[in-house]
C-alpha cells in the first residue's frame, strides 16, 4: 500500500471518551525512498507462545535478502519496564545475543526493536512505533495486539493444532489472516472447537515444521504479496 505510515497505523486505533492531548505530526514516508519499491509491511502472530513465530519470522528475514527490514517484536512484560512508565521501546545492536531480536539482527534485519508495554497500554505506544516506523524501509512485526492499531500488507497466523490454547487477540485477529501458518501436529488430534477450525480452512493454509517453520512456497507467497504491492506504485 502506498500510503503514509500515519495512516496505516491510525486506521484501526481506539475511540477514547476523554479528548486526546494534541500529538506533534509524526514524519510521513516517502513510498518510494529506496528507489525500488514501497515500504512493506508484514506482520507475523500465532495463537499461544512457542508454535514458532520467532523462527518463521527470522527465517523470513533470512529468506527475502532484497527488503530492508526493521524488525519488532512487541511483548507485555511489565517486569521490563521502569515503574513510572506504560512502555519502552529498545534497540538491539548486540547480534550475538540471546533474545528474540538478536536473532533477527543475526537472520540480516537492519534494525531490530523490543517494544514492551503493560498490558492493555499498547495504544500509548503507538505514536512512539509511528516515529520508529517512519524512519523504515520495510517492516516486520511479531505481534497479534499491534492489528488493532495496524494494517499490514500481509498478515501470518502461525497456528498448531495440537495446542488447545488460543489467545483473544489471535482468534480476535484471524479472519484478518493473509495465511495460516499451521505446524504438521505429531499426532492428528485438533484440539479446536468447530468454528474455529471452520475459519482457519477458509484461509489458506501452509504446513510446516521446526525448526524453520517455513517452506519455499510459504516465501514465494509473500514475495508475490509483496512484488503485487510494489508494482501498484
Amino acid at each position: 500500500m502506498s500510503m503514509s505510515v500515519t495512516g496505516r497505523l491510525a486506521g484501526r486505533e481506539r475511540t477514547e471518551e476523554k479528548i486526546a492531548e494534541p500529538q506533534p505530526v509524526p514524519p510521513t514516508l516517502d513510498p518510494q525512498a529506496n528507489g525500488e519499491y514501497c515500504m512493506a509491511i508484514v506482520v507475523i502472530g500465532g495463537q499461544a507462545r512457542n508454535v514458532g513465530k520467532t523462527s518463521l519470522l527470522a527465517n523470513l528475514i533470512k529468506a527475502m535478502p532484497e527488503r530492508h527490514w526493521t524488525a519488532v517484536k512487541i511483548t507485555q512484560h511489565e517486569h521490563e519496564l521502569p515503574a513510572e512508565a506504560s512502555y519502552l521501546i529498545r534497540e538491539e545492536r548486540d547480534a550475538t545475543g540471546e533474545g528474540d531480536t538478536a536473532r533477527y539482527l543475526r537472520a540480516g534485519a537492519r534494525r531490530a526493536l523490543l517494544l514492551s508495554t503493560r498490558p492493555g497500554c499498547l495504544a500509548d505506544a503507538i505514536p512512539a512505533l509511528r516515529r520508529e516506523l517512519g524512519r523504515a524501509d520495510d517492516v516486520i512485526l511479531e505481534s497479534n495486539s499491534v492489528l488493532e492499531f495496524l494494517e499490514p500488507d500481509v498478515y501470518l497466523a502461525v497456528l498448531d493444532p495440537g495446542i488447545a490454547d488460543f489467545k483473544t487477540s489471535a482468534r480476535q485477529f484471524l479472519q484478518h489472516a493473509s495465511a495460516v501458518v499451521l505446524n504438521e501436529p505429531q499426532r492428528r488430534n485438533f484440539r479446536w472447537d468447530k468454528a474455529l477450525l471452520e475459519q482457519v480452512m477458509r484461509k489458506p493454509i501452509f504446513r510446516v515444521r521446526p525448526p524453520q517453520y517455513l517452506t519455499a512456497d510459504l516465501v514465494e507467497f509473500v514475495r508475490k504479496k509483496l512484488q503485487s504491492l510494489d508494482q501498484r506504485l
